[in-house]
């Protein structure tokens, strides 16, 4: 029989895992704009399209470095041992063990022997092994590598995050640098203006009202600076802890002022059938969803007997000299078979237990996938809808900057009063400063498209991984 046991291998209770089945749309509601292409959407070193190499840099740091994806490495270590443990116990258990007891009997004992001292001596190996009859055994081993892989797309989340904030930071540093330059060019127009104004009012031409003005627009204009100062440190520490590294550790590599990242002029953004390959959350909590349905057969095991395999075989001597001799040899081997008839109904209410949890992480699998179609969704509406912004703030600007020059000249000729210059400096300030903002979110919105579309990993990767993850011919059985 056991022989015949071994050879069909087990009975695995408990239902067999099929991935979920899950309607997606045929395409975007927001994709038709003329700078999307429905190509298969960018999953690898979306950061390059930027053409900006030390961003590049910056993001191979830190995916060495972040200490968050260190983390998430650490969390694979973890899942990998314990996938060990569950394939562990496909293996007979032997330990080997010796002692050496002093004992004594009482005089006044049951038999009246008399009291006797005496030592004795063994030394021998006991061994175990579970047949895995009921599946027990391979369906935990199916829910630790289900966990192991989840934990491989945890680490893709993650790196996915991170990417994207390494890359937004950067974009919020040279936003800040272009709003200081924009801020440092009005407040040399202004004092331009200034100095115009007081020379007016000397000769007679202006009122201290228009100095007094004047000055005001400037110095608001300074105080606007310290603000933007504090902001782009802020930024330059948080790249350097992104990185691994000590806050100020950029600062000298990142102080010097250059131009913000421009976007591609066009995105591919692929169908939404693509974002069950290429979202870790969703593959992890489909992952996660499996093994949570090994783990019903894992409770279900319990229901039927197990079968085991012991033995011993040991010397044992009251003398140490006689303990390797033939006639101090001692054995036993055989099956043992246990079964559970009654508990009260705990293994039954377990088994409901994880038969409701199984639910929920269908249903938390299901939520993630709403959740990446409206995150991709809202990312295409506000990239665009900034896109369109951005062009007319440039149009906004360029009118400003000549109702400025106007303004100014109408005003050194004496044919308009001090007041439209005011409103074109603080018309052109404004939208100066909206504009290098806008500059900047544009490419941090497309940022985000990029992470919502689960952009910075390889999922032809995931291959190699699944392979490596194939169980041994015990486990197959």
């Amino acid at each position: 029989m056991l022989g015949l046991l071994l050879l069909t291998g087990c009975l695995a209770v408990g239902p067999d895992y099929t991935p979920p089945e899950t309607s997606m749309p045929e395409a975007w509601q927001q994709g038709q704009d003329i700078t999307l292409t429905p190509e298969r959407a960018v999953t690898v070193a979306w950061w390059s399209s930027f053409g900006d190499p030390l961003l590049d840099g910056f993001i191979e740091q830190a995916a060495r470095h972040n200490l968050d994806v260190r983390q998430a490495v650490a969390r694979i270590r973890e899942a990998r041992a314990s996938l060990g443990v569950a394939r562990g116990e496909w293996w007979p258990r032997a330990d080997a063990e010796g002692s050496a007891v002093r004992q004594r009997s009482s005089e006044n004992g049951l038999y009246g022997a008399g009291a006797s001292t005496e030592t004795l001596y063994s030394a021998g190996l006991d061994a175990s092994w579970e047949i895995d009859l009921f599946g027990r055994i391979s369906r935990s081993t199916e829910a630790a590598r289900a966990e192991f892989m989840a934990s491989e797309e945890d680490r893709r989340d993650v790196l996915i995050s991170v990417f994207a904030e390494v890359a937004r930071t950067y974009f919020d540093i040279r936003t800040y640098q272009a709003r200081l330059t924009a801020t440092q060019g009005n407040i040399e127009s202004q004092q331009q203006v200034l100095k115009l104004t007081r020379s007016r009012f000397r000769n007679g031409l202006a009122t201290g009202l228009d100095v007094a003005q004047a000055e005001q627009v400037l110095a608001a204009s300074q105080a606007e600076v310290p603000p933007l100062q504090v902001g782009l440190t802020r930024s330059i520490n948080t790249l350097a802890v992104l990185l691994g590294q000590a806050p100020g550790t950029l600062s000298g590599q990142l102080r010097q002022p250059a131009p913000i990242p421009v976007p591609p002029p066009q995105v591919a953004i692929g169908v939404p059938a693509e974002l069950l390959r290429q979202r870790p959350d969703i593959r992890r909590a489909e992952r996660q969803l499996a093994a949570q349905t090994a783990r019903i057969g894992v409770a279900k095991a319990d229901l039927y007997p197990r079968l085991s395999l012991s033995g011993v075989f040991a010397f044992e001597a009251i003398d140490a000299g006689d303990l390797l001799r033939g006639g101090s040899r001692a054995f036993g081997f055989g099956p043992t078979l246990r079964w559970l008839l009654f508990d009260g109904g705990r293994v039954r209410a377990q088994v409901a237990v994880q038969d409701a949890r199984t639910e929920q992480a269908l249903l938390t699998y299901e939520q993630s996938v709403l959740n990446a179609l409206n995150e991709v969704e809202n990312a295409l509406s506000q990239y665009l809808n900034q896109r369109t912004r951005l062009a007319a703030l440039e149009r906004s600007v360029q009118a400003a900057q000549r109702s400025l020059k106007l303004a100014t000249r109408l005003y050194r000729d004496g044919l308009v009063d001090f007041q439209n210059v005011l409103d074109a400096q603080r018309s052109l300030f404004a939208n100066e400063n909206q504009l290098a903002a806008a500059r900047g979110n544009t490419s941090i919105y497309l940022v985000q498209l990029y992470k919502a579309l689960g952009g910075g990993w390889d999922p032809a990767e995931n291959l190699a991984t699944e392979k490596s993850l194939e169980p041994p011919s015990e486990e197959k059985k």
